[in-house]
């Protein structure tokens, strides 16, 4: 199992789009199925199962527009990723998308067959929520990857001898036999030579990951429970407890973490500084609302919520900011993008707190989601917007309160009665847009966080230990029908309005709904 960063799999990526599940995911497996073709295309066989999620939502939540700006060798900002499909067919690129009954276990399955003119393979991979990918198999042979090595497979006749790989040149040195011939793959920190081997084939898969994984890592705790035990009555602040942890994850130094946090909280305070400005996106159903809010809010005309209404306006522009395509940072997902961020630079400004006082809030927030992560997952398509939502709300409870100067106690508490609140909320997107109801559903999260912060700074008891909480949710998602996750098939997806708004977006792309696929 891959060992959760907070970098690779809770703040973060930096990208654009909708949903990072659907728009970064996609994009990253995308980049891998290049790889594994060498870069060169022709054709591309898309296959969704008709009883995931992706049948529905692929085209409205972005992942047509990852996956093509992946098989392109995009990153996930780039500026061109609204019209990738453009480029991938003026790249003559041939491409097919198609609805299968294959019985996929995993909500957000991708079968992709890709075709050159000298080789043709298969890659099954899935999406595990916040921008996150494994790779399950090969030309149909069981493998995994999670986008941190380089790996590089290596064809060789059924029976050859692969010894020849030295012990030291990788993590993991793992064989498949499959039929008449043999595929070694190999992880390691840079790619590794078949020389001496009788190759038939060799392919090199970049990473596309921040962080490299490593199969020999040590992380000081990967619960709440343990973490707790780890630092037992020195009461360590949560943000420190998370340096400590990416330090021993991604090798890095203390003020190396600090800064890439630092960077994320400049990069987020820009697009907060767009958002307020104004967007415009054809493709969304709602217009720029944040700058009307500043306005009436500078007015004195908007009920006294002090901090709570910079913070609605923080998460008004960021949410506004997704949706026409800007630049984002998933915390922990596109779809829940905003309740975090826009609930902690909203209070560090009223506080008249500093970048790096944001960003060690900002690492308090990342270790609460390390812990539902590891344990769980982020993906509304799983487990509802509980697991976007529920878990932004989290994060956020647990940064405010060190913001504030809380205990380490503390935070976890607020982490804790902040998820509490927000377990069984579905997942129901309008028209099978990222905006509604997921800007309230924001908004909800970074109140919900500031009330609880507060609660917890008052000492209020929590009484459900956090680990518990987050298997509680799990159990909540596990009896959740589909229609509740992410398939635009129930709540307020299928009202009547939402229908007519659909068919109203689909009309200005130019085509009849149902048409894409989505249906």
């Amino acid at each position: 199992m891959n060992t959760v960063s907070i970098f690779n799999d809770v703040i973060g990526p930096v990208m654009r789009g909708p949903s990072s599940s659907h728009c970064a995911a996609a994009l990253r497996i995308g980049r891998l199925a290049r790889d594994l073709m060498d870069g060169e295309i022709t054709d591309v066989l898309v296959e969704f199962d008709r009883a995931g999620s992706l049948p529905t939502t692929h085209e409205s939540q972005g992942s047509d527009m990852g996956l093509f700006g992946g098989l392109l060798g995009w990153d996930a900002d780039d500026e061109r990723l609204p019209d990738a499909g453009q480029a991938l067919a003026d790249a003559g690129i041939a491409l097919r998308i198609e609805i299968v009954d294959v019985g996929d276990p995993h909500p957000n399955t991708y079968r992709l067959t890709l075709t050159n003119a000298r080789a043709s393979h298969a890659l099954v991979a899935i999406s595990t929520g916040g921008g996150m990918m494994e790779v399950c198999s090969i030309d149909g042979v069981p493998m995994a990857m999670d986008g941190g090595y380089h790996e590089t497979l290596i064809w060789l006749p059924a029976g050859a001898d692969a010894a020849t790989l030295r012990d030291d040149e990788a993590d993991e040195v793992i064989v498949h036999d499959a039929g008449d011939v043999r595929i070694v793959q190999v992880k390691a920190r840079h790619f590794v030579s078949a020389e001496g081997m009788p190759a038939l084939s060799v392919k090199r898969l970049s990473p596309v990951l921040p962080v490299p994984s490593g199969k020999h890592l040590r992380v000081p705790f990967t619960s709440c429970d343990s973490m707790l035990a780890h630092d037992g009555a020195r009461q360590t602040p949560l943000w420190q407890l998370a340096v400590d942890y990416e330090m021993a994850r991604g090798g890095f130094s203390e003020r190396e973490v600090i800064d890439r946090m630092i960077a994320i909280v400049r990069i987020l305070r820009r697009s907060l500084a767009s958002g307020i400005a104004g967007t415009h996106h054809d493709d969304r159903m709602l217009g720029h609302q944040s700058g009307r809010f500043h306005e009436m809010m500078q007015a004195g005309r908007l009920l006294d919520g002090g901090a709570l209404n910079r913070v609605i306006l923080n998460v008004t522009a960021l949410m506004e900011v997704k949706s026409s395509m800007g630049v984002i940072v998933a915390a922990p997902t596109a779809g829940a993008c905003a309740a975090l961020p826009g609930a902690v630079i909203g209070m560090a400004e009223a506080m008249g707190r500093g970048d790096e006082e944001m960003a060690r809030a900002m690492l308090a927030a990342g270790l609460v989601g390390v812990f539902i992560a590891t344990r769980w997952t982020f993906a509304a398509e799983v487990g509802g917007c509980q697991a976007e939502g529920g878990s932004a709300a989290s994060m956020a409870a647990a940064a405010l309160v060190t913001l504030a100067g809380g205990t380490r106690d503390q935070a976890i508490a607020a982490a804790s009665m902040a998820f509490q609140s927000m377990l069984g909320l579905i997942c129901d997107p309008v028209a099978g847009r990222v905006e509604a109801p997921c800007l309230g559903k924001n908004v909800m999260a970074a109140s919900n966080a500031l009330s609880c912060a507060n609660m917890a700074l008052a000492d209020f008891d929590p009484l459900i230990p956090l680990d518990e909480v987050i298997d509680a949710a799990r159990g909540v998602a596990s009896l959740m029908p589909r229609e509740h996750r992410c398939t635009a098939l129930g709540g307020l997806a299928i009202t009547p309005t939402s229908l007519a708004i659909e068919r109203t977006l689909a009309a200005r792309k130019g085509h009849a709904c149902g048409s894409c696929g989505c249906h």
